[in-house]
């Protein structure tokens, strides 16, 4: 059912995955990206979590070397957010010496400069300002989410219109103060005042922040989908997240099952242990299918080793899409 799900929905183009820490969402973004990349469409996957574990998955270090391209027509990327800090840094000192014509950042701006880098926040800013960068670009005809776990993405989803809300507010004001700027520099014959260039800035920000909370919420071009296993806490969890996902307009478009133990192994002479496994899952599979119904995609099994490397990648696709290509 996923993959009519794609082909019935042939301009959803970004892709997400989410769920809590450690269900499958890496597996599952990159095994996507595979299935994709096969039928000759360009993928880029990316991961906006620190700890980021696309390089383990893919076997090949990625982190902060922008695209890596994979196998043919994939490509991954783990997003460093010092560097991005150390870039912003780099571009206000730019930007100050260049609208102010000055030679040197004075001391006590440098000192706030450092500072704010320090910012609990700034790392979060950092990876969405990389984020907007890939978004906006247009360079793949996919563009997959690693996301981060549940509360961490929806704080990550959120930042959009937070963003959106600030700027609003200060390009107000910095459009309020510019009539009185430009009144003052007809006055002093000026074409152009800093307010202007300041104003510009803002306007720039505000423009790309709105392209891409605008796609993030798009249902006709990005499409979410809650991983989830057969377990109580998780379901619950899931539910309550899909919830506050739908406040935000997350367009969540279905939900896939994970690590389900084959059941026809409870026909074997297996462990006692292994028996009840089955059994619980069983029992909270069906708890999946009433609560969820439809909008249960796919079903994949557990597999009887981590998924690392493109063979097991090209496994979890197969699961995932039915062997479709």
């Amino acid at each position: 059912m996923l993959a009519q799900n794609f082909r019935a929905n042939p301009n959803r183009r970004y892709i997400e995955f989410g769920g809590k820490g450690g269900l499958g969402k890496t597996t599952f973004s990159a095994a996507t990206a595979y299935w994709l990349a096969q039928q000759g469409y360009k993928v880029l996957v990316f991961s906006v979590d620190p700890q980021a574990s696309l390089s383990d998955i893919f076997e090949r270090d990625i982190f902060g070397k922008g695209p890596v391209e994979i196998i043919p027509n994939l490509f991954a990327q783990e997003i460093d957010a010092d560097q991005r800090i150390k870039a912003y840094q780099d571009e206000i000192r730019y930007k100050i010496l260049d609208m102010y014509g000055m030679d040197t950042v004075p001391e006590e701006i440098e000192h706030y400069i450092q500072a704010a880098a320090a910012e609990p926040a700034m790392e979060e800013s950092a990876i969405f300002d990389a984020v907007v960068d890939i978004v906006v670009g247009g360079d793949y005809d996919y563009y997959i989410y690693d996301l981060v776990p549940l509360g961490h993405a929806l704080y990550y989803l959120s930042m959009a219109s937070i963003y959106n809300e600030w700027i609003e507010k200060i390009t107000k004001l910095r459009e309020e103060m510019q009539e009185y700027a430009q009144v003052a520099a007809i006055l002093e014959r000026k074409k152009q005042t800093e307010e202007d260039q300041i104003l510009a800035e803002l306007q720039y920000i505000r423009q790309r922040i709105s392209t891409s909370s605008g796609i993030l919420t798009d249902r006709e071009r990005t499409a979410f989908f809650f991983v989830v296993t057969p377990e109580d806490m998780i379901i619950r969890d899931t539910v309550k997240a899909a919830a506050l996902f739908a406040k935000y307009q997350v367009p969540i478009c279905g939900y896939i099952v994970n690590r389900v133990i084959p059941p026809e192994l409870a026909q074997q002479n297996i462990p006692e242990y292994l028996r009840n496994r089955i059994a619980m899952q069983e029992r909270y599979l069906k708890q999946i299918d009433a609560t969820f119904g439809k909008d249960v995609l796919a079903c994949v099994p557990e597999f009887e080793r981590d998924i690392t490397g493109i063979e097991m990648i090209a496994k979890v696709a197969q699961a995932l899409y039915g062997g479709e290509a």
